[in-house]
């Protein structure tokens, strides 16, 4: 867990400080056993996009990952928080068969259907230094709302 931490205040720290208000991010958030990721911007898919950017911080600095291939992703849930969870589950899945980590995502969201890019590369073990593997997205502190500056998309992840 501490390997994991480092990545963690390491990709936390490559971020500005302060983003300007409005401006999409992301940022990890304490949680007691695993860790939580969340990403702001001004639509739920930039949050969504910035929430995966914080999910491969997780794993490694997403500023070390290429977008040399794209895959596209799927997810359908009745609601917002469960449309989060299934993408960000989606997307584990897709790191763990193919052997890819992303940096770069597109996503729309229609409904209570979920369409996405990822752009990454194979992972290269000297190159990335990978700290953990997540198991999955969790329910814990799952969240999609409209905040003062747009929305936010989070929940915690098990690692």
């Amino acid at each position: 867990m501490a390997t994991s931490r480092s990545h963690a205040a390491t990709a936390t720290r490559a971020m500005p400080s302060s983003p300007r208000p409005g401006e999409a991010h992301w940022r990890h958030f304490h949680h007691d056993a695993d860790i939580g990721v969340l990403g702001e911007g001004a639509s739920m898919e930039q949050a969504f996009e910035q929430a995966a950017v914080a999910l491969t911080a997780v794993i490694t600095d997403p500023t070390n990952v290429r977008a040399e291939k794209t895959i596209e992703l799927h997810a359908q849930a009745p609601d917002f928080e469960l449309l989060l969870a299934d993408w960000l589950n989606a997307l584990i899945y897709a790191m763990a068969t193919r052997h890819m980590l992303f940096s770069r995502f597109k996503v729309a969201i229609e409904g209570d259907q979920l369409h996405a890019t990822a752009w990454g590369e194979a992972i290269d073990l000297k190159r990335h230094q990978p700290a953990v593997e997540i198991k999955g997205a969790t329910y814990t502190e799952l969240a999609v709302r409209r905040n003062v500056t747009g929305w936010l998309a989070q929940c915690v992840v098990d690692v």
